[in-house]
């Protein structure tokens, strides 16, 4: 099957994908002031689609934890996640911060704390202004007009609707017959497509399609970090033009790594961020899930609306269908 037959003709014009120009920004058919691409698919209809279908009599929590000490991604000095104590009922006791009686402070035990991290720690998602081409990002929206001194104006997640849709599991480690797949493996379309026939699963427009490599069984060692096995560009045009509205891993970056392509060193994420209009999501717990052998299941989740960021932490669910 070609590239370009994945769907008929009336669904390519809803699929971004299919206007994507090889490193080039997409122009959004869905408008000029279009900031989250795919995640138009998202309606009232879908949503009341799939929560008809849903068996909320068991959820699988789909994050990780944030603790010091996490693995994240610290390839270019970003700053591991922090906290700290702010407030403390001994410290009330003496720094008296409320500025109240001694006998107030020594009845009511006062704690606080404040927290420090990069954007993309733990599950969370990436936005479209997290990468794009030559000073661009998705729908021509540039550095040059919409990037202020502390965030962009464009694209962040705050923009981002809270999803709820059909979401798939894509076991490429147990198609292999595998824990983990090995260092640096490269999913493709042969990967997915094998995938899809040993788990008698189908892909359809608007799925969040989620890909277990194995690599959760590493955390929280720091070999989660190394040499990730994960999506290629292949894999990820195969993805993107069947229609996902989000792509995501259980692992660092959710593309393989270090990268094949001489010049990109992140061609998964500036695909499918700048060209495909598909938001990703990095580090999602799926081995519960593969554990219970549930590839097809209903999809919660709404990411922390920090205005302009590039990235936001999330907590996805999932649960089974009726």
């Amino acid at each position: 099957m070609c590239m370009a037959c994945y769907v008929d003709e009336a669904t390519k014009n809803r699929i971004i994908a299919y206007n994507a120009e090889f490193h080039q920004v997409t122009a959004s058919p869905y408008g000029r002031d279009d900031e989250i691409g795919m995640l138009h698919l998202i309606d009232a209809q879908s949503r009341s689609a799939i929560i008809g279908r849903t068996d909320a009599s068991k959820i699988f929590d789909l994050s990780v934890d944030h603790f010091v000490g996490m693995p994240g991604w610290f390839g270019a000095g970003d700053q591991p996640y922090q906290i700290w104590m702010t407030h403390t009922p001994q410290g009330e006791i003496v720094a008296n911060t409320m500025g109240v009686s001694a006998e107030a402070n020594e009845l009511v035990g006062y704690s606080g704390d404040s927290i420090s991290m990069y954007t993309h720690c733990g599950t969370h998602i990436d936005t479209f202004n997290h990468f794009g081409y030559n000073g661009e990002i998705f729908n021509g929206f540039t550095a040059r007009d919409h990037l202020g001194s502390r965030a962009w104006t464009k694209c962040g997640p705050e923009k981002h609707p809270p999803i709820f849709a059909r979401g798939v599991l894509l076991d490429i480690a147990a198609l292999h017959g595998v824990e983990t797949l090995g260092p640096s493996h490269g999913i493709g379309r042969a990967d997915i497509e094998a995938c899809l026939k040993h788990q008698g699963t189908e892909l359809k427009l608007g799925d969040v399609v989620l890909i277990r490599t194995g690599q959760m069984l590493k955390w929280p060692d720091m070999a989660f970090t190394r040499n990730t096995p994960g999506l290629n560009r292949e894999g990820a045009e195969y993805l993107a033009k069947h229609g996902a509205i989000m792509i995501g891993a259980d692992n660092l970056t959710l593309e393989q790594t270090p990268s094949v392509h001489e010049l990109n060193f992140f061609p998964v994420h500036t695909y499918l961020l700048a060209e495909a209009g598909v938001p990703i999501i990095e580090m999602v717990q799926l081995e519960e899930l593969a554990a219970d052998r549930l590839y097809e299941f209903a999809f919660f989740g709404a990411c922390i609306k920090l205005r302009g960021a590039t990235g936001a932490p999330m907590r996805p669910v999932a649960m089974p269908l009726l």
